[in-house]
């Protein structure tokens, strides 16, 4: 099926195609002259207009006619495809597909004329929106996509209108409204699957996530949206649309703004096709035209609410889960903070896990390098020095910083000597190289560290551990600092 290139192309751009171009002989040509992505780009448009023209009735328009929404959001995913070049090779492509299905000259250019006019239209509103409403990323982007269709839509349907007396033998107002509300539809249906497609390189990542998380809770929607479009069915009329929408509603909630437009265009195709043919009862296929028009406004309003109630949820839970890392994270060198270091390694002290150590790890003399370099200076320090200890700790481990130059490690699966080893790297990998300080300084610093390591533990014993570790760290620095101290293995 066609729909199957058009969440892979917007990162194609930069990839594949690409690396198609770097081929030689005529590719090579092409590929001077920037033809590759408009070259691909008039193909998909191509399948996806004889995709369109299946679902014609004989003297009518298409049922679904998804070529403009995909040509539309492929131009803006693909910026680089907007020049003359990818116009052309779409104008092309329409054109290819109409008289290979067997139109004439004049019909394939009316319509096509209207096509272009309409993608056209919205491509240069889109230009002057923010970036995040051309992604889907924020509320008002729905409002963006629906103004945009709106402004599309009505420019094809005056092109429309003009072409429906010649060929449909109607006038001109009522084709311009026919033709406005078919491409309205097919806009809002298709359009925010397109912007809201992730990038190819994270397609796999984000579906095996999405896979996982259907296993264990987030299935019951997608039964609920079966099960009413199964009743609307069998009740049929008009009102059926209406039947899908407390369960889009609640997939809205629960999905990303991805899977939710992808169901929404599910239900809106049901709708075009088995509504608007009478639910499969050849006597009332042809419906009169205003309940046509009625049923496909009704689809494109079905189809904002979710994707709008998605796009609000996933804000909100971008948000929630920025303030909960604000408050678990300390804001200058971005690991936990004491609280969210106590509580984390308390929960895995309750998970029963045999074996771990608990490091606590002091810079000696920190007040020196505030007082002589300064305190932004010394912010510096601490970051690149929490980055080095980073980079020294085994996968798994827990690091926090417990109030000022003093942290705290903690690392899982660990014995008495494989703790003092891995404090042993942290000391030589802040001390035997010094740190960036920022505008090309460096400043030495050494660090004490205290090592408690316990084969069992539990979560009431963290606050003896921590202060455990603490005195140990101390007492490393009474020693002379720049060294470790261990305790008995218990």
């Amino acid at each position: 099926m066609p729909e199957l290139f058009i969440f892979a192309l917007p990162e194609m751009e930069n990839a594949v195609v690409a690396n198609i171009c770097r081929k030689g002989g005529v590719l090579d040509r092409i590929a001077r002259f920037d033809l590759c992505v408009p070259l691909l780009l008039g193909l998909v448009v191509f399948l996806i207009c004889l995709f369109g023209i299946l679902t014609r009735p004989v003297g009518f328009l298409a049922a679904i006619w998804p070529a403009n929404a995909v040509l539309l959001g492929l131009m803006i995913r693909m910026p680089k495809s907007a020049g003359w070049q990818g116009w052309l090779a779409a104008a092309v492509a329409y054109m290819a597909a109409d008289l290979l299905a067997g139109s004439t000259l004049e019909k394939a250019a009316l319509l096509n004329a209207a096509n272009m006019a309409g993608v056209i239209a919205g491509y240069q509103v889109y230009k002057y929106l923010p970036a995040a409403s051309s992604r889907l990323q924020h509320p008002a982007s729905l409002l963006h996509l629906a103004m945009v269709s709106a402004i599309a839509s009505s420019v094809a349907g005056i092109v429309g209108g003009i072409a429906n007396p010649i060929l449909f033998g109607g006038s001109i107002f009522p084709g311009w409204i026919f033709w406005s509300t078919t491409e309205l539809v097919n806009y809002i249906s298709f359009l925010p699957v397109v912007l809201s497609a992730p990038k190819l390189d994270g397609i796999q990542t984000d579906f095996s996530v999405l896979i996982t998380r259907f296993r264990h809770e987030k299935w019951p929607p997608l039964v609920l949206l079966l099960v009413s479009c199964i009743a609307g069915a069998l009740v049929g009329g008009p009102g059926a649309i209406a039947f899908p929408v407390p369960a889009l509603l609640w997939c809205g909630l629960v999905y990303p703004v991805f899977p939710t437009s992808i169901l929404t265009l599910c239900i809106g195709v049901w709708g075009l096709v088995i509504l608007s043919n009478g639910l499969g009862d050849s006597s009332s296929l042809e419906l009169d035209v205003m309940t046509l028009i009625s049923i496909r406004l009704g689809i494109s309003l079905v189809a904002l609410a979710p994707i709008m109630l998605s796009c609000v949820t996933q804000n909100r839970n971008a948000l929630v889960g920025r303030l909960q890392y604000l408050a678990s994270h300390d804001q200058l060198t971005n690991v936990l903070n004491r609280s969210a270091f106590r509580e984390e390694a308390a929960r895995r002290l309750a998970l029963g896990t045999s074996g771990f150590a608990l490091l606590m790890v002091d810079l000696d003399d920190f007040k020196g390098v505030n007082d002589t370099h300064g305190h932004a200076t010394g912010d510096t320090v601490l970051v690149n020095f929490v980055q080095r200890v980073k980079s020294t700790l085994p996968s798994g481990s827990l690091l926090g910083r417990m109030g000022g130059e003093e942290f705290a490690v903690l690392i899982p699966d660990c014995r008495q000597v494989d703790a003092v080893a891995e404090a042993e790297n942290i000391r030589q990998s802040v001390g035997t190289k010094p740190l960036p300080a920022g505008d090309g300084k460096e400043v030495q610093v050494t660090a004490s560290l205290g090592v408690v390591a316990v084969e069992h533990g539990d979560p009431d014993s963290l606050d003896t551990l921590l202060a455990e570790a603490d005195r140990l760290c101390y007492l490393a620095k009474k020693r002379g600092r720049n060294r470790v101290e261990a305790a008995a293995e218990t």
